[in-house]
């Protein structure tokens, strides 16, 4: 009983010493323009810490061919990316994007980018009915980067949506 008096008491401090507290903090006796921080010039800069390095020998690749644009990103077995491009970031603009050349470049810029974390095997998964489908897989190959497995992984429905009712003419 004795312990539910005391939760349901709560301290009540007097103003005086509310002001008191704030003023005992880290910034106290401090005038307000070095609380803020302003007019002070900090010589120390942080130092940052060096990323390890990956390797990784064995990973995957995803194509991913719209109509308009084609999308290459490679990543580990367990799915961290470790880079990616697109016919877009590859310097294609408009409809150009959607051209087999425009997938193979992207294709091969992503590989190069891969070659900095030691990548030589991939398991290809394409989807989508772009034109840059089987330019990209060559592309990639084209950099020296063994194939182990290609999947399609386009989505097909089994029939799921009722299609629009037909026109009365």
């Amino acid at each position: 009983m004795a312990e539910k008096t005391k939760s349901k008491e709560k301290e009540v401090k007097k103003p005086t010493e509310k002001a008191a507290e704030k003023e005992t903090g880290k910034n106290a006796g401090k005038t307000a323009e070095e609380n803020t921080g302003k007019g002070k010039t900090s010589t120390k800069t942080a130092k940052k810490s060096k990323a390890k390095r990956r390797i990784v020998q064995v990973g995957r690749a995803y194509i991913q061919a719209s109509f308009n644009n084609t999308i290459v990103t490679l990543t580990e077995p367990n799915g961290n990316v470790i880079t990616t491009s697109s016919a877009g970031s590859s310097g294609f603009k408009g409809a150009r994007k959607a051209t087999p050349y425009a997938a193979q470049v992207a294709a091969e810029n992503a590989a190069e980018k891969a070659k900095v974390f030691g990548l030589e095997k991939v398991h290809i998964f394409v989807k989508g009915v772009g034109s840059g489908r089987e330019q990209a897989i060559r592309g990639l190959s084209s950099k020296g980067i063994d194939i182990i497995s290609i999947n399609d992984v386009t989505p097909l429905p089994h029939n799921g949506c009722r299609k629009k009712k037909g026109r009365r003419v």
